[in-house]
Parts: structure tokens; sequence; C-alpha cells
């Protein structure tokens, strides 16, 4: 796993070394072992690389036979060695050990249709000297990021967004209305970013830039059409499903490094655990984070499933003060406003697998996504089974049942409250997103702290709804509603915040590469074409991983209900534990300068969090805090004091190409 970046401009002088080097800079935290540029009249590539496989051979960018193609590459393809053999027999010569160089011989032999044949995790610039156009590409899933900004005949790319700021010529705005879509479902919507001009890749796309311009086109679509469900959740499904989890499991293991894996003590991460245990590693080594909050602590959970599994395990146990202290760092990394603090114990959780010498984890994103195992699945069906008798005052109930410790923390005072809460829009059955208008609407109150000029500029863009379902493919509403929610969940969440600040920003920040075996294409594609009730039974989420898993690890984990991953919110900033940068960020100065939020209602909410230091404060008003203060972080970090990271442009670097004559 590594950093990119990039400068192709066909009008203007060759891109400068010096910028190319100050861009490394910017991102030498994800690929400190070695450093490599290409450049020529139009292109100037820049490569910081975490050398886990060829591990002495291995350094970017890297050419095809003739040096017509160059490549820096982010990311793993973890078929590759069935790719070089294919390779091989066609006549094409490698020099390296790598999977990077698949990628210039598959081009040679496919173009742009290389996307089919590889199976990984990856962004990647591959540009072809002789044709004088370039090749960005993104995994499926988008796993690891790939940022651009085009402005005419000239593209600048990179990893992260920090390497494009290192050009002064690219404007360091935040954009109003992809705040206004954070502050409604956490992240930006589509190919947007937190910045206007900037944009990534989506997921399962390519680009192709020339001196023609620039067209974006999808390679592969996430897809739960019916026609492609199978009939019963039987024995042969599980099969299949144990089959695939076991191949997609083994070449997640293939680094010349050792690979170790996070051990959360939930389902995902000990099926993984389990299987790399029982049948490839005996000695592996897992990490996890606990709280001293036992609120959110899964520490016992953890401890029973590395007795079952016998690892050689590695623990840090978080504060809110942690938390607290990480934040900054953790919003210079994740670039983008959050609403949560989830990623800064993950942020931890890296530093603490590079302390031990490890690079590389595999951990067990995506299988909630893909299996329907969050909460906002079982909630979307028991509402549509409501709405089919909306007067009646038993089915309702079923709330009880699926939110037990929110109904036990409210007397019955506040039930009539709780019901009429999940009531709202309930027959609007027919409704693309009628899963999540309930959270949305939730999350979107919290724009009522937007300063009156930032809500006058939302109120000109075109509703976040509109837009979203604008984007949605052409069968959609022929799906079931299950297989609708999970693609809603799928196209907002996982990519753009899930694997990204709580994933590929966080770990990558310590040098520290995560696999997904539940996120590889085959896995997802056989968990769309299962009939729904595989995925959900009843309120019995993730049905079918459960039966494989039963075969794998101790009945009490394979059948323990879902907790969900949280961190303390309010308590680590304000309170016993208050942090100086909160002050400076928040008081009604710095908010009206700023000029993004209403400074005297954030002058209240501080106040109020402050007088009862996380006690009896309310999601709404936790995710506005963090909303606010991660806002006013990036505004300063990125904006206003750019870098605040010291960032010295990187000597040591290996440069090729005519320019380099």
């Amino acid at each position: 796993m590594c950093g990119i970046a990039g400068i192709i401009d066909f009008l203007a002088t060759p891109p400068q070394e010096d910028l190319l080097r100050r861009m490394l800079g910017l991102i030498r935290h994800r690929g400190p072992d070695a450093f490599g540029m290409y450049m020529d009249d139009e292109a100037g590539l820049a490569h910081a690389r975490l050398s886990i496989l060829d591990l002495s051979g291995g350094d970017q960018p890297i050419h095809n036979e003739d040096r017509t193609l160059w490549v820096v590459y982010n990311g793993e393809i973890f078929n590759y060695p069935e790719l070089r053999r294919a390779l091989e027999e066609q006549g094409h010569q490698f020099y390296t050990q790598t999977d990077t160089e698949i990628l210039v011989h598959l081009y040679e032999e496919r173009g742009p249709d290389l996307f089919q044949d590889v199976n990984g995790q990856f962004a990647f610039a591959l540009w072809d000297q002789r044709q004088k156009r370039l090749l960005l590409g993104r995994d499926r899933l988008g796993i690891r990021p790939l940022f651009y900004y085009h402005d005419g005949q000239r593209l600048v790319f990179g990893s992260e967004i920090k390497t494009l700021f290192a050009d002064s010529r690219i404007p360091r705005v935040l954009d109003p209305q992809a705040l206004a879509d954070i502050f409604t479902c956490w992240a930006p919507l589509g190919p947007s970013t937190a910045f206007q001009g900037i944009h990534q890749l989506p997921p399962g796309h390519y680009a192709l830039f020339s001196p023609a311009g620039m067209v974006v086109r999808p390679y592969w679509q996430l897809s739960f059409s019916p026609s492609g469900h199978t009939e019963r959740c039987d024995d042969n499904l599980i099969k299949e499903l144990r089959h695939l989890f076991l191949d997609a499991t083994r070449i997640r293991l293939r680094a010349d490094v050792p690979v170790g894996a996070y051990l959360s003590g939930g389902l995902d991460s000990t099926c993984i655990t389990s299987m790399v245990k029982h049948c490839f590693d005996n000695q592996l080594r897992t990490f996890s984070v606990s709280f001293t909050d036992s609120h959110f602590d899964e520490a016992p959970f953890q401890a029973k499933a590395v007795q079952a599994l016998q690892t050689e395990h590695h623990s840090i146990r978080c504060t809110e003060r942690d938390i607290g202290e990480a934040f900054p760092h953790v919003i210079w990394h994740a670039e983008v406003p959050l609403l949560r603090t989830a990623p800064a114990p993950l942020y931890q959780l890296a530093r603490l697998v590079r302390e031990h010498g490890f690079k590389v984890v595999l951990t067990g994103e995506g299988a909630d996504e893909i299996f329907a195992g969050y909460d906002i699945f079982k909630e979307e069906r028991v509402r549509r089974f409501w709405a089919r008798q909306p007067d009646s005052t038993r089915r309702p109930g079923l709330f009880r049942k699926l939110y037990p410790d929110i109904f036990a923390a409210h007397d019955g005072r506040n039930h009539a409250f709780l019901e009429s809460f999940f009531r709202k829009g309930l027959l609007q059955v027919d409704a693309p997103a009628y899963s999540h208008l309930i959270r949305w609407d939730n999350t979107s109150q919290l724009q009522t702290f937007f300063s009156p000029e930032m809500q006058a500029l939302i109120h000109q863009q075109e509703g976040f709804l509109e837009r979203f379902c604008a984007t949605l493919p052409s069968d959609f509403m022929r799906w079931d509603p299950l297989s609708r929610a999970q693609y809603t969940e799928i196209s907002i969440f996982l990519a753009n915040y899930l694997l990204s600040s709580q994933g590929d920003r966080v770990a990558m920040a310590h040098a520290v590469e995560g696999r997904f075996p539940f996120l590889d294409y085959r896995v997802v594609e056989f968990a769309c074409r299962l009939p729904p009730h595989c995925r959900l039974q009843g309120l019995q989420e993730k049905f079918i991983l459960r039966k494989v898993a039963a075969g794998l690890m101790p009945p009490e984990l394979a059948h323990r209900p879902k907790q969900p991953y949280r961190a303390p919110i309010s308590q680590c900033f304000l309170g016993s534990t208050t942090q100086d940068y909160v002050f400076d960020l928040l008081s009604a100065q710095a908010i009206r300068q700023a000029g993004y939020f209403n400074a005297a209602k954030v002058t209240r909410l501080v106040e109020k969090c402050q007088k009862r230091a996380g006690a009896l404060i309310s999601e709404r008003e936790n995710m506005a805090l963090v909303g606010i203060l991660s806002t006013q972080l990036l505004d300063d970090m990125f904006v206003r004091h750019f870098p605040t990271s010291p960032a010295p442009p990187v000597q040591e670097v290996k440069i090729y190409g005519p320019a380099a004559c």
C-alpha cells in the first residue's frame, strides 16, 4: 500500500520537480520505505512506497519492456500470480516480482478493459507516453482513494487531497453543498469532496485524460437485480459462501511481510481470524481497541475470542482524553468533517499495529453492508410491516425488541415520543430511499447550526434526495426492499465514510494496509444474488454468514447480537477532558470568522455540553458538536493555515524518464 501523486499538463511547462517532491512530502506517511518519480514534457508521476511485495526490487514508478508505459500504484492485486503466468505465456517479460507490474502488461493486452481481470483494492495512474494519455483507475468498492483537480488541459491527482493543495494554483475552499450532504448522511455524495473543485474517482470507475479532454466511465456496477437471485438458502449456498470466503481470505494473505488481523470480538472479525487461524497461520497476531467507558467497550468479547483462538494478541485501551488529543490528527488525515469520533480509536489502533512491526492487517469491514448486518435494515423491515396496518398498537412494539436499550432508558411517558419518531414518513413505502429517509431527516436537523449565509447558499442548490435518486440504477425499483436499502447504504456510506475516514485514512496515517476479505468482489456479487431471507431472516441479521461462522468459532460469538462500533463523543472535548484547541476553534469569534455556523447557537451548545459533561446530551447534540468542531479544524488546517503539519519536500527520490537525463 502506498501513496501516489502526479500532474499531467498538455499546455504549460513540464511538471516541476520541486512541486512533485512537495506532493510526496505531504503523503510520506503512506509510504515511508522508498520514493520515486517519472518525468517527461507532459507528465510527472510520483510515488511513496510501503513495501509489501518484492521488498528489494519493487520500487515505483514501474514500466513496460520499452519504457513507453509508466505506472504509479497504491494497493494490491490479489490474483497477480495467476495473471502473471498468463501474461508470461503471451510473451510478456517481467523485471520485478510485484503485483504492480501486472498493470502495464495488462494494459498492453486489454487497454482500459484491463479491470475485468483484476481482483484487488487499488488506485493507480498509468501514463501512456506514446498516446499521450493517462489512465486513472479505482477498485470496485472504493477501498483505496484517488482524488483529482481538472482544469482544461491540466490534471493534478493524488491519494490524498493535501497533495493537490501542494500546488498553490489550486483553490482551497470548503464546499457548502458538500457540507450540507455531510450534515445529512455523514459523507459527501458521489464524486464530491469537502472542497470545491476537488473530485474523487468513483468506485468501480476509470478515467482517461488526453489532449482531447477527460472522460470518466464505469467498469463495474453493484447490482441486486432480482434476475440473479437464487431461490433457497440451502446447504449448497452455505458451502459456496464458505468456499468463496476461504479463497478471498487466502489470497489476502499474499505478502512478503507478516499479516496480522483486527479482532473486535464481533462476528465479522472473529470469523476472519478463525478462518486464518484454522486454515493458514497458527502463529497469527491479532490487535484490538477497547474503551475505559463500559458503554462502548467490547473487551470481554475480545478476550473470549483470543482464548478460543489462542492468538498472540495486543490491545490498546482508549480514554476520552486519548480521543480528544488524537482528533485533530484524524481530521488532518481524513480531510473531511466528521459527525462521530469513531475514527480516532482506530487511528490509535493502527499506531499499535505499526509499533509491533506489522504493515498489513485483515479486517471485517463490508460484512454488515453486504449481508445486512445494520439495525437500519431491520428498522426498515419493521416500519414496512407496521405501514400495512398503521393504526396497529402492537406492531410498533417490535421496536422495543429491536432497540431494547433505548426503550429501557426511557420511562413509559417517552415511549409515545419514540414511536412518533419511527412513524415519520411511515406510509412512504414507495419512496426509493424509504429505508434511510427517517435517518437523513433527523441528521439534517444539524443544518440549523449553519449560519444564515451558509443556509442561503445551500438552498440555492438542488436537494439532496433528488440528487441521490438521479444516480440510482434503472431497475432499482424492481429490487426487493432489503436490496434497495443495502444499495443505498453501500453507495453512500461504505466508500465515502467507512472505508475512508474509518479505514484507509487512519490506517495509512501509520503506514498500515487494511485488507478486506468480505469485499472481494466475488463475495459481494454472491451476496447480491442471495434471496433476501438469506441475508436477513426475520430480524436475524447476516443469517447465512452466521451459518458459515458456526463451524469456525465459539457459538456464543457466532450468535452474539451485533454491537455497533462507537466511541465516546462530547466528553472527549469538554468537561474534565477539555482540549485547548476546542475553545480556540469554538469561540464565538472563531465561529464568526470562519462563517460556516451560527455563533450564538454554537455557544449555547458548548455551554450545555460543558454543564452536563457528556451526561444527558442527545445523539443529535453530540453529532452537532463533532461536526462543528471537525469543520472548524478542517478550515483551520486546509483553508487558513495549510499545511499545519510540517511536510518538507522529499529529497531521497529516484527519478526516471527523459527529464531525468
